[in-house]
């Protein structure tokens, strides 16, 4: 389903001079596979992830999902990709302040041209515990209950790929396993590979697959 190959990234210095930040000779994710993506910070996770979701273009590599190479697609075409196959939970929600959450939630389907799903939109906020929350926007709700929002959103428009980055950081305790519960669930229904980026431990040691970025990135290791 995933199939990242020589995927190479560097950024410019202010001198000018280039810093490898990624050098992947391959990483793959099957369909209804699940793993947990460890390493330190700085290693890199975040820049694979944006790289896979086809929100940044590598400098060398190959990104295929689901049989299509995401490199060969201009920005357009990236974004309509990514609308119709990629689920991405972001460290920073990116919710609208003028939207509620069911309709924040409801805007994923919109950048795919689908017809609006209510049922599941509102089907997936109740069972992040949003149930009672449908009206409220982003201001209006705890920083838990928008990433909490943000899963929902990801989850939506039944995606081939899910990324999620560090899906937990903000949510507390008594819903941090509910959430993950409800990625893992609804990834394993309907056989999405699904790739969660995390710092945490008791996080990570409920995958049978984790991945340490530092193996499988030759800049990181070097």
């Amino acid at each position: 389903m995933l199939l990242v190959e020589n995927v190479q990234k560097s950024f410019r210095l202010p001198d000018g001079e280039p810093l490898p930040i990624l050098n992947v000779p391959r990483f793959e994710v099957a369909a209804g596979e699940q793993l947990a993506l460890v390493g330190g910070s700085g290693s890199g996770k975040t820049t694979l992830l944006h790289i896979i979701a086809g929100i940044s273009r590598p400098d060398a590599g190959r990104v295929q999902i689901n049989g299509t190479d995401i490199t060969q697609l201009n920005e357009v075409g990236r974004d309509m990709f990514r609308a119709n196959n990629i689920g991405y939970v972001f460290q920073t929600f990116n919710l609208l302040a003028g939207f509620s959450a069911l309709e924040n939630v409801l805007l994923g389907m919109s950048f795919c041209g689908r017809k609006p799903d209510e049922a599941r939109a509102k089907h997936l906020l109740e069972r992040v515990g949003l149930g009672k929350r449908f009206d409220h926007k982003p201001a209006m709700l705890s920083v838990g209950e928008q990433q909490r929002t943000a899963v929902a959103r990801a989850l939506v428009n039944r995606p081939k790929v899910m990324l999620a980055d560090e899906p937990t950081a903000s949510i507390d305790s008594r819903h941090q396993q509910q959430v993950l519960d409800l990625v893992r669930d609804t990834c394993r229904e309907e056989s999405v590979a699904l790739v969660v980026v995390t710092h945490a431990p008791e996080v990570s040691a409920q995958f049978t697959r984790v991945e340490r970025l530092e193996e499988i990135n030759k800049v990181a290791s070097s």
